[in-house]
């Protein structure tokens, strides 16, 4: 009996190893796919409202030949400090996302995040179009959103709101909406992804998102070094339509450029 348990860990092991190497290729294989269309495109140097709008009033967006530097409020803590800038464009179906992206704080809490294919789902009046109701975002408490729309949730170059750890930073996504606050926990889907060593200040990394029914790649490329992360959706947790988000805490900031988005 012990040898058989033996033999079924050791199965499951070589199992799981061949699927951590697979994912590469099939990364790789997504990547160079030629079925993907080009939707959007901005180089982030000019006229940031002509593709973007902004959630939060007191946050601001500035862009030069660099990029397009969004800069959330300085005060922790306080929820109109928080920001999200927006796609006016909506996007359907299987989607790759690239940017390079350069964090501007020296912060080690309170997180970015990128909020992939967001609508609102009707509750309490917020329908799926979220323009319809950007003044209530003004203000852009977190529970504004995980309560009332239904994108997927990127957390990275993330802190812990209460840190003292420069190296203490994860990847970590969900999938909203959360049906109560003490149930905001459930949103989160494993694994998570510690002490990365990626996002250091005033580097410059390229981010290559893949989503499709099934899964989700996260891609990070810059200081000499390159890393995949990966998230099983075959749960239903994939999100259908809608807009992407950039999203700041509090006390955060960062630069992007060469944003671009293509479907399939």
């Amino acid at each position: 009996m012990k040898n058989r348990v033996l033999f079924i860990l050791m199965v499951f092991i070589v199992f799981l190893n061949a699927c951590h190497q697979k994912e590469p290729t099939d990364f790789a294989g997504l990547n160079k796919s030629k079925a993907w269309q080009l939707q959007f495109e901005d180089e982030c140097t000019a006229n940031w409202q002509q593709n973007w709008f902004k959630d939060g009033l007191i946050s601001v967006v500035e862009q030069d030949e660099n990029g397009m530097d969004l800069i959330a409020g300085p005060v922790n803590r306080d929820d109109a400090h928080h920001t999200v800038l927006w796609t006016k464009q909506s996007f359907k179906g299987d989607i790759k996302i690239e940017f390079e992206y350069t964090r501007t704080d020296s912060q080690i809490v309170n997180v970015n995040i990128l909020y992939i294919q967001a609508q609102g789902i009707g509750k309490e009046g917020r329908g799926a179009d979220i323009t319809e109701w950007n003044a209530y975002r003004d203000t852009a408490n977190m529970w504004k959103y995980y309560f009332y729309m239904d994108p997927l949730h990127v957390s990275y170059a993330a802190f812990p709101m209460v840190n003292d750890d420069p190296e203490n930073d994860y990847i970590r996504i969900r999938k909203y909406p959360a049906e109560t606050q003490e149930k905001f926990k459930d949103t989160e889907i494993l694994p998570a992804y510690f002490n990365t060593g990626l996002f250091l200040p005033d580097v410059t990394y390229k981010i290559t998102v893949i989503k499709t029914d099934a899964k989700l790649y996260f891609n990070v490329k810059g200081n000499g070094d390159e890393k995949l992360f990966s998230w099983d959706l075959s749960d239903g947790q994939s999100p259908k339509e809608g807009r992407i988000g950039l999203r700041h805490m509090y006390t955060r900031s960062a630069r992007y450029k060469n944003f671009k988005v293509w479907t399939k």
